[in-house]
């Protein structure tokens, strides 16, 4: 899958004969799960005043923009658990208008098991694919499709959202938007804020099902809603519950001049954007990479071998090409990496 963001110079994908002996290759790494901080206790999410488990309101009082911070989207990503635990603490009433914040997927949290961390993602099926209205208004039934649509009415209702997630292989902190000209400006207001800037990125979306931030809340031509989500770092780690409360403060310190305005204080530091122009799939059970890459990695030649996928050589189709989120264990059908290019200019299809 591809997008016209400029001229290739190398197929990314080159069929072998056979299985070469001089390529490098890292294998196929264990899975880094390295339980670094305790699950959240978050007893004060059961029975909240809103009426529904896993959500807090501060209203102002006074009208203003619809603010929403989700985390927890997936169960096992409780550092959004945290960080969303931190700032109800807080007391974060807006000066104007109303904030949401919402734990997305409680149940799959629950099941968090430390011997076994990657089972409580979710209960039946990943929360972060069920967002089209194909979806939400169908008759089909499961635990996160039900709970998706019992925190539809707060989705439909945000001016502005922002969806905490954590990685599970290392990457430097990155922000997804969908293509729209007004998310990719939120975006980049949260990302200045950072030494070097966050990576802004417009991708070509999931192949598993429409994520939270392509609901048509966000998608609408000339519509109003802006989304991003925050891939803060990695599972488990203090360092991510960090890194998603300072974008999170950042996000409410600018938000009525986000809103209003369309941007925020004034900075030095301009963020970077890119776009992804290539999904990799791993079309067999063999998929190596060959090196352990971090995500946000750029990989300065065209042509450069960076995976074997059984019998195929995967290369990169352009100079500079940045490696996003490697997912250095995939199985077979599953998304390996998107490959990206940096751009100066806003994808605002």
């Amino acid at each position: 899958m591809s997008c016209k963001a400029g001229q290739r110079h190398h197929p990314i994908r080159i069929r072998q004969p056979r299985l070469t002996e001089d390529l490098p290759g890292c294998g196929r790494p264990a899975y880094p799960l390295n339980v670094c901080l305790k699950a959240p206790d978050l007893s004060a999410w059961r029975a909240p005043a809103a009426g529904i488990p896993g959500i807090q309101i501060f209203d102002s009082g006074l009208s203003g923009p619809d603010l929403v911070i989700t985390g927890m989207v997936h169960g096992n990503e409780y550092a959004g658990g945290h960080a969303l635990e931190i700032l109800r603490r807080s007391n974060p009433v807006p000066l104007t208008g109303r904030l949401t914040l919402l734990l997305a997927n409680l149940e799959a949290f629950d099941r968090f098991d430390q011997a076994a961390p990657m089972n409580s993602r979710y209960l039946t099926e990943d929360l972060n694919r069920l967002w089209h209205p194909s979806r939400l208004q169908s008759d089909e039934h499961s635990r996160e499709l039900d709970r998706a649509r019992e925190i539809l009415p707060f989705i439909e209702r945000a001016d502005l959202l922002l969806d905490l997630h954590s990685t599970l292989w290392p990457s430097d902190p990155v922000l997804i938007v969908p293509p729209r000209r007004r998310s990719s400006d939120f975006a980049c207001i949260l990302a200045s804020e950072e030494h070097p800037a966050a990576l802004v990125l417009t991708d070509l979306g999931h192949h598993g099902g429409s994520r939270l931030i392509e609901h048509p809340r966000f998608m609408a031509i000339g519509g109003t809603g802006r989304a991003c989500l925050l891939e803060a770092g990695l599972h488990w780690q203090p360092e991510t519950v960090e890194m998603m409360v300072k974008i999170s403060e950042r996000f409410l310190k600018d938000a009525m001049r986000i809103h209003f305005q369309g941007r925020g204080t004034d900075t030095k530091q301009p963020a970077e954007m890119a776009v992804v122009t290539d999904n990799v799939m791993a079309r067999s059970g063999d998929f190596r990479f060959v090196e352990p890459w971090v995500g946000n990695t750029c990989i300065p030649n065209a042509g450069t071998v960076i995976a074997r996928d059984g019998h195929d050589l995967i290369c990169t189709p352009y100079d500079k090409c940045l490696l996003i989120v490697p997912n250095l264990r995939p199985r077979q059908g599953q998304l390996a990496v998107r490959l990206a290019r940096r751009t100066a200019v806003h994808l605002n299809s």
